[in-house]
């Protein structure tokens, strides 16, 4: 008998000692590597915005042409944004993230081989479909690993990284175009893809547990955080009817439309805005073309910020994510037509800034709010809310040659303040608190 205590003694120290761990942080590595796959994806996108008017005029081609070069990636990349987050959602972030980074290296570099417009649009749209995996399999590799009080700041921070490579893109593809020509940055951003796949694909591991940086206590902490997602969902698979069948999904993809289309102008038509409404010479315009972009950086950080400090206040994770989003959707539809309306083009270019910076607040909680709802299908509910933003992206690059063809600049700014005023409205409906599949169940 006196013995059974003693064997059992150690059992309390061990649990002590357990509760005591200091958590290991593999998830915020996760997180910064995660960052750097935003910041390649929109450095490899822009690049083509930016030496776009040297491509034209190599090749000959007009803006209405011109504008199809843009959109059809955005075509390519609407199409393939559910099947890339299925993929993510059946074999894992750590396989799918790392092919669908390879592909799109491979046609950010391969676009340098192009010899005409057919070939270009060949190309973008490939290039297209392999980064429309990207997003939905970045959520979902989150989705194991962040914890709820910190989603809304990994969304804003990982879009920041994106706006921050967009921002660089243009200062530093100015500066190779000029040296090195046109073709210099795609094969540069295209090695530095490479590089990221081969990282990601040593370091990252599609669950805690199966990390060996993890220790007890941090597996234990998302495990406890996460159980509730956890339970809500039993199955691996994707219940798309009564995903696709709730009116939430819906209300969502539309604000999301409204943003992409908005952002998008900034994206790919602006640095020509720049050059013909502005008089703004090549130097010149890659820094103006980066000031906006990199207010934008701002508005993803300090968006996802406030929405995580909202709920940690207030534990109402609709209004956390509501008031924010609102906020910026509000902001840009007034900074957008002051911005047209402004005769110096220094202060037109801070009002855009300031528009960039309502729209990017909204963004960071955008894509939380798909880990708030979709849950363990998380991948899949996101795809779905990018694949409308996508579309509303590819309509902004083809239809706004046409505008400018038939209306002007001014025209087609106007549309985006009209856009973002209707993704506030848009949002006030949105409840983060309602799991889809638990509610079609």
């Amino acid at each position: 008998m006196s013995g059974v205590p003693l064997a059992a003694a150690p059992a309390p120290d061990a649990a002590g000692a357990t509760a005591a761990m200091r958590p290991t942080r593999v998830r915020h590595v996760v997180l910064w590597l995660t960052v750097l796959a935003y910041m390649i994806t929109y450095m490899d996108r822009v690049v083509i915005s930016v030496t776009g008017p040297m491509i034209q005029q190599e090749y000959g081609i007009g803006d209405r042409a011109w504008g199809w070069v843009l959109g059809v990636f955005q075509i390519g990349y609407a199409l393939f944004q559910i099947p890339g987050g299925w993929l993510g959602d059946r074999f894992g972030p750590r396989r799918v993230l790392t092919a669908v980074v390879v592909w799109w290296s491979s046609f950010t570099a391969l676009t340098t081989a192009t010899w005409s417009i057919g070939s270009l649009i060949v190309c973008r749209f490939l290039f297209g479909c392999g980064e429309a995996g990207a997003f939905p399999n970045a959520t979902r590799s989150l989705s194991r690993w962040m914890l709820p009080s910190e989603r809304g700041f990994a969304q804003g921070v990982t879009h920041a990284g994106a706006r921050l490579g967009a921002a660089l893109t243009p200062l530093l593809v100015v500066w190779l175009m000029i040296h090195f020509g046109w073709r210099a940055p795609f094969l540069i951003f295209a090695g530095l893809g490479l590089v990221w796949a081969a990282v990601w694909f040593g370091y990252y591991r599609d669950r805690p547990q199966d990390h060996a940086g993890t220790n007890a206590a941090e597996r234990e902490m998302i495990a406890a955080a996460l159980a509730p997602q956890a339970a809500a969902g039993a199955t691996a698979r994707v219940p798309w009817r009564r995903i696709l069948a709730q009116p939430q999904l819906w209300l969502i993809s539309a604000m999301y439309f409204c943003y992409a289309y908005s952002i998008n102008i900034f994206l790919t038509w602006f640095p020509k805005y720049l050059g013909e409404v502005r008089d703004f010479e090549l130097a010149r315009m890659g820094l103006f073309a980066s000031l906006p972009l990199m207010a934008g950086v701002i508005g993803d950080v300090a968006g996802g910020w406030v929405s995580d400090h909202l709920l940690r206040r207030t534990g109402r994770v609709t209004w956390a994510r509501r008031a924010v989003a609102v906020a910026g959707f509000a902001l840009a539809a007034v900074a957008i037509p002051a911005g047209v309306l402004s005769d110096s083009p220094l202060v037109s270019v801070a009002w855009f800034a300031l528009a960039v910076f309502g729209l990017e607040l909204t963004v960071g909680v955008s894509w939380a709010l798909t880990l708030d709802v979709g849950g363990i299908y998380a991948g899949s509910v996101s795809a779905v809310m990018n694949t409308f933003g996508n579309i509303g992206g590819a309509l902004a690059a083809v239809i706004t040659g046409y505008i400018l063809h038939w209306s002007g600049w001014n025209a087609a700014m106007y549309v985006l303040a009209a856009l973002s005023a209707l993704g506030g409205l848009l949002f006030l409906r949105i409840d983060a608190s309602r799991l889809l599949y638990r509610d079609a169940g």
